[in-house]
């Protein structure tokens, strides 16, 4: 792979926010999921500080709902991550750490979905993800 476009904008196509997730390499010497979060970029930014410049994001972090990837997929499972107060887990990172694009599939449950849910909704209205290992040749060779 050459190029990945991560995007996090207010208006996506003059309509809909878009906020696309990634992986975060936590520890570099671990293997796979064990070495990555998952986070939601919201915005990117930059800023100067004593003649270097030091580009950034705001991401909310999703935290792995166990320390095996699901028996039955054999893909992880992440869920929102959430202060003590009940904020979401809200940070800024260097943007060297993400690592590349992530792909969430929702967890459905028992019922119906909501027929008024859009597409672009999905990271708000589910509880927990599905960390896609099979959205490409990459995330395959790195989610295990």
């Amino acid at each position: 792979m050459r190029r990945e476009h991560i995007r996090a904008c207010p208006m996506w196509r003059n309509k809909h926010s878009r906020n696309d997730c990634v992986f975060v390499s936590a520890d570099p010497h671990a293997e796979g999921m064990r070495g990555l979060e998952v986070a939601r970029i919201l915005c990117f930014f930059s800023f100067r500080f004593e003649g270097n410049k030091y580009p950034c994001a705001v991401i909310r972090w999703f935290q792995k709902v166990d320390d095996e990837a699901d028996e039955d997929t054999g893909m992880w499972v992440v869920q929102p991550g959430y202060n003590e107060d009940g904020t979401q887990h809200t940070v800024v990172i260097h943007i060297d750490t993400i690592y590349r694009a992530a792909h969430l599939i929702p967890m459905y449950g028992p019922e119906f979905i909501a027929s008024d849910i859009k597409y672009y909704h999905s990271y708000d209205a589910f509880r927990s993800f599905y960390v896609n290992k099979f959205a490409d040749h990459h995330a395959f060779e790195i989610a295990f």
